[in-house]
């Protein structure tokens, strides 16, 4: 387990050199400034006058211009984002557009990409929204990574499988196809605008990450997500260096002929105040806002979890995104304990990965030792069973799998289900929140997801 500080592996980011202010300057001659700090709060006027500063004298006059946003499942101030960016950007750039880095998540629909962007509805001050897209972002496109479709993807190269085994420090030796978004391959310039987060594969979310798999094809998302998987959600999450698989999105990424840059912001959780903010090419600026989640956005604790009650916000709309609210509590829960996932809006376990229902949720070892079994199986979709399911031991000759926590949902899907994909039931109309805080024994994490917890010792 952590101590005080995340945990770094061999491989960690350092920049090419400095300049005379201290800053990072990368290969391509673009320094990487940041503004806040951790727990500190940037305001729009601050972020404003950063922005409008790093992109003044940026060559984008005339350029084709893409922004690389997040999906739904990811809270962060996105009007006030997107909103300085296209006001430094409009009038200068050829065409701008935004695409949204669903990896392999659901598209996005029309009325759920408004209110993300902040149209349509009310602000939390009253005052109405501008009723269209159009209307807050004059000229700006917005869409979704139409990763189902082939004729929106465009391959950008290969890693050989030698190199593959290189990064992934010999756990996978399989070559990879490059494949990334045609909005962004065609563009010239392309610009990640989004949060960092502990992250149950890479380590700490964000930067080139938006790239792969944020707007990749399927196969190198999954390879990714499973090299993850061998290695453990437990093992990597929260950690801020170069893990193997940030090592292989790295890789990939720099394929793309596009120049590649990078607005990587840190978000308080719970209340979508922006604390820091770093600009510059994506591996430097998201080194620089990574630093500052692993101090915001993991709370280490004294004495392990018992039992967990992680309550789901509904921007979770299934059991493949609202996982996330065990793989942040996992690494603190003690042998034996539990995890519940409380979420009474969601329905199904998943959108868009029916296999899951087939195979339900077992630890790495359950898969690794039955092989010629899954291996069929998406990897992505058997990387989110281990990633879901926990740290585990499975013998092959008896058939045995031991899990070390237990995992029960309280949620819509029916009892039913949840036994057949290896999960416990609970009734969410029996869960009484405030009387489960009062009992020592149990720990509920209220808008659950994105802060990691760990013990300190």
């Amino acid at each position: 387990m952590s101590s005080d500080t995340s945990p770094d592996v061999p491989g960690s980011i350092t920049p090419d050199s400095t300049d005379s202010t201290g800053s990072a300057v990368s290969d391509s001659g673009i320094a990487c400034t940041s503004i806040g700090g951790p727990h500190e709060h940037v305001d729009g006027a601050a972020l404003d006058a950063f922005v409008g500063e790093r992109l003044r004298d940026l060559d984008v006059d005339g350029k084709n211009v893409v922004l690389v946003v997040p999906d739904g499942t990811r809270s962060c101030p996105l009007p006030m984002l997107v909103g300085v960016m296209h006001r430094h950007l409009h009038g200068r750039v050829g065409s701008l557009t935004a695409v949204i880095a669903l990896g392999t998540h659901s598209y996005m629909e029309p009325d759920e990409i408004d209110r993300m962007f902040g149209v349509g509805g009310t602000n939390a001050d009253g005052t109405s929204q501008p009723a269209t897209l159009e209307e807050a972002y004059p000229g700006l496109r917005v869409v979704n990574h139409e990763w189902r479709d082939p004729d929106m993807l465009v391959e950008v190269g290969h890693i050989a499988g030698e190199r593959i085994a290189e990064l992934s420090e010999g756990r996978l030796d399989v070559g990879a196809d490059i494949v990334i978004n045609r909005h962004v391959v065609e563009s010239d310039i392309a610009i990640v605008v989004g949060p960092v987060f502990p992250h149950e594969v890479v380590g700490i979310s964000g930067g080139n990450k938006y790239f792969i798999p944020g707007v990749a094809g399927p196969a190198f998302i999954d390879m990714t997500h499973w090299v993850g998987a061998l290695i453990t959600s437990s093992e990597i999450i929260g950690t801020t260096g170069i893990t193997p698989v940030r090592a292989m999105i790295d890789e990939g990424a720099r394929l793309i002929p596009t120049q590649r840059l990078a607005l990587c912001c840190v978000v308080e959780s719970g209340t979508g105040e922006l604390e820091a903010a770093a600009f510059g090419v994506p591996e430097d600026a998201w080194a620089t806002a990574a630093a500052v989640a692993a101090q915001t956005h993991v709370t280490y604790v004294d004495k392990p979890f018992q039992r967990v009650v992680a309550v789901m916000p509904e921007r979770y709309d299934d059991i493949w995104t609202a996982a996330k609210g065990f793989y942040k509590t996992e690494p603190a829960v003690a042998d034996g304990g539990e995890v519940i996932i409380y979420a009474p809006h969601i329905t199904e376990v998943s959108e868009t990965h029916d296999e899951i229902y087939d195979i339900g949720y077992h630890c790495r070892d359950y898969f690794v030792k039955q092989w010629e079994k899954f291996k069929h199986i998406h990897w992505g979709v058997l990387a989110h069973s281990t990633h879901m399911r926990g740290l585990g031991t499975y013998d092959a000759e008896t058939g045995e799998e031991d899990l070390r926590i237990d995992v029960t949902l309280a949620t819509a899907i029916p009892r039913e289900t949840c036994e057949k994909i290896n999960v416990g039931y609970l009734d969410p109309a029996t869960v009484d929140l405030d009387a489960l805080e009062a009992d020592p024994d149990v720990t509920v994490v209220r808008n659950a997801g994105e802060v990691l917890f760990r013990l300190r010792d």
